[in-house]
């Protein structure tokens, strides 16, 4: 894996023989990574896995045509043979009206923002294997825990660069680490699975494997013996650890490709209010060790905190150079990309703020209700809005969670999900996408 400085001097070489092939304009993108995986299961080592790869990828324009490629032998030999090829595709490719690098006058200039998102550690497999074993060996402790589909234990070094033919140059290094349990619980064709799991980019950040096999056990054997509910419109409660779905679709509906394709169900929803005025969301790229972290975008943009949901109003789309330039807008630095294509748009870090009740306070109110722990599916259709996925969890009764609940489906539609949302007080930072519980009334559940 290279360096980021000797990552950015592969990428000029690139440029400097793309624009001698006959390219007016081009980005090259390097993407280094490492990781180190270990699993076991029944308290044997089962398998541990090491994977390397490194990759550029060139981005050139002549005129209005465009063309990509991308190769894993980085010599500069073979660089200035790629880049040479990718100008003679994109001679032959239709003219794009849209197409082009980011604005040059809007590029990032000056430091790249240190987000603190590599802790320059590297774990040998021992301790991994360690730290799964000692996951697993947790989760399988919970009394009524019968069997183990294993734990886990990862950690990963990535190098990141990005360099234009307009005058940017940057770079990121990352390190990132997870642990999981997964286990059994009951017996025959009562069994229940469940698990759980931590990310973060410091070794030293990571959740404890004691806690993370615990708390799977626990969630494993607090779903035996379920029953159905009926069919019917009930308030649904949302665990965080599902209610962040929620989120991404609205993210899916909001980029600059489905908005310019009109094949989003909030294509018309720019400045209105979709959700509750008590909710907002944010998008994040510059929170510290965060998971998406970064300082600049897939075009060399600089990327800032933004409200995406400002009291319940939508602010605005996210948008790269070419879905703005479609729009009349300009682009919001959410372009991301890899190494074989154009970029696209995207959120890093998201979280929903808190409301201001507790999660037993935004449910004491519901006589009936369903709290759901896992989502089955992906039952949701962008252009229209409509949602429908299988689901589990447990039966709300007077205000209390009570039996488990298996095999039923809830129903709805996002745009009036979302203006029904209330959420509770209990956001913690765990994942890319984090929200507190989420309340949404009258959905509808098929079951029994």
């Amino acid at each position: 894996m290279l360096t980021v400085p000797d990552a950015l001097d592969r990428l000029d070489a690139a440029l400097n023989a793309a624009r001698a092939a006959g390219a007016d304009a081009a980005d090259a993108l390097y993407v280094g990574d490492g990781s180190t995986s270990i699993s076991v299961r029944l308290g044997k080592l089962e398998d541990i896995g090491r994977s390397e790869g490194e990759e550029v990828g060139i981005r050139v324009f002549v005129g209005q045509q465009s063309a990509s490629v991308s190769s894993s032998d980085l010599s500069p030999a073979a660089l200035a043979v790629a880049a040479e090829r990718v100008v003679a595709m994109a001679r032959l490719a239709p003219e794009d009206k849209w197409a082009g690098l980011a604005p040059a006058d809007r590029l990032l200039t000056g430091a790249i923002p240190d987000l603190d998102i590599d802790d320059g550690s590297d774990p040998e497999a021992g301790s991994l294997r360690d730290l799964a074993m000692a996951a697993e060996d947790a989760a399988r402790a919970v009394a009524g825990v019968t069997n183990s589909e294993g734990g886990g234990a990862s950690a990963g070094r990535a190098v990141t660069a990005l360099a234009t033919s307009t005058g940017f140059r940057g770079g990121r290094r990352s390190t990132s680490y997870g642990a999981s349990a997964s286990v059994l619980a009951g017996e025959g064709s009562d069994m229940q699975r469940d698990y759980a799991w931590h990310s973060a980019r410091h070794f030293a950040d990571l959740e404890g494997p004691a806690i993370i096999g615990a708390r799977a056990g626990e969630r494993a054997v607090r779903r035996l013996n379920p029953i159905k509910l009926e069919t019917g419109t009930l308030p649904i409660v949302f665990d965080p650890r599902v209610g962040s779905s929620l989120v991404g679709h609205l993210i899916g509906a909001i980029t600059g490709s489905a908005i310019t394709r009109g094949t989003s169900f909030l294509k018309d929803a720019l400045g209105t209010v979709v959700f509750d005025p008590s909710i907002t969301i944010v998008d994040d790229p510059l929170r510290r060790r965060g998971l998406r972290s970064r300082g600049f975008d897939g075009e060399g943009l600089p990327v800032a905190i933004t409200r995406i949901i400002d009291h319940g109003q939508l602010t605005g789309w996210l948008l790269d150079s070419a879905s703005a330039r479609q729009l009349g807008l300009a682009p919001t630095g959410h372009a991301a990309r890899g190494t074989s294509g154009p970029p696209g748009a995207g959120a890093t870090n998201l979280h929903l703020e808190g409301g201001s009740v507790t999660p037993a306070a935004l449910m004491a109110d519901i006589r009936r209700g369903f709290y759901v722990t896992e989502l089955i599916g992906m039952g949701v259709n962008g252009l229209t809005g409509d949602y429908s996925r299988g689901a589990s969890g447990f039966l709300i009764e007077n205000g209390e969670i009570t039996v488990p609940v298996a095999e039923v489906t809830i129903a709805g539609n996002l745009v009036d999900m979302f203006k029904a949302l209330v959420a509770a007080d209990d956001l913690s930072f765990r994942h890319a996408t984090n929200v507190p519980t989420l309340r949404i009334d009258g959905m509808t559940i098929a079951g029994a």
